[in-house]
């Protein structure tokens, strides 16, 4: 018998993870978080399939912009968030369009994007900036990123001092997460020693809507 390949087992277990939201009539819809952490947590024998679609909770108000979840829902909702710090010239923003909810539950509640569907996963420019999507600081360069073929944008770096790393103890595991140095929002993770042939071996695993991009490469790093 031949076996699903990987992409087509992540899938699989990524739609289980959300099927019950869904399915919940209206009145219920307010419990599936607790739902969908159930279902992930009755697979005993495959446990880190749930970790990877979720992070554990943590506080994200030691960071330079601060915003409560109401103004977060508004920012998202209206698009890109345009800082003074971190000035944006709207005519190079390659910005996909995601709904501000899917944005809120990636960004500020730690959520995780279907593999193999992201923008920016198979987007690959020779120069530009990747920026936080809520609060437009800029975390990657063009060519930090590279094919991975995990189903996520993959960079080996960062621009310096913009990303942060966390321990992340989702189901018993420690993973690295990593947020937006600027607002804390949640980017994805990143892992070490898998072998890929890049100067740092290492790969942030980063969801696109997360992130947006722009062609000026050096425009608004803050420095």
């Amino acid at each position: 018998m031949r076996l699903p390949s990987f992409p087509t087992l992540i899938r699989t277990f990524y739609t289980i993870s959300n099927a019950t939201t869904s399915r919940l009539p209206a009145s219920q819809k307010a419990l599936a978080p607790f739902t969908r952490g159930t279902v992930l947590k009755s697979m005993p024998t495959i446990p880190f399939l749930g970790s990877l679609f979720t992070s554990s909770a943590k506080d994200m108000t030691e960071y330079p912009v601060k915003k409560s979840d109401d103004e977060w829902r508004a920012v998202l909702n209206k698009g890109i968030y345009i800082s003074s710090s971190f000035p944006l010239n709207i005519s190079t923003i390659n910005q996909p369009t995601h709904s501000g909810a899917e944005q809120f539950r990636i960004l500020r509640e730690k959520g995780t994007e279907a593999p193999f569907t992201g923008a920016y996963d198979k987007h690959s420019p020779s120069a530009g900036t990747y920026a936080c999507a809520a609060c437009a600081a800029p975390l990657y360069r063009a060519t930090h990123k590279f094919k991975s073929g995990c189903g996520w944008p993959a960079y080996f770096d960062s621009i310096p001092g913009a990303v942060v790393r966390h321990t992340d103890r989702t189901f018993g595991m420690a993973r690295t997460e990593i947020v937006c140095g600027n607002c804390g929002g949640h980017l994805g993770h990143v892992f070490k020693g898998e072998g890929y042939p890049t100067p740092t071996d290492e790969r942030h695993c980063v969801n696109s809507i997360s992130l947006t991009f722009r062609d000026d490469e050096g425009v608004g790093e803050g420095r």
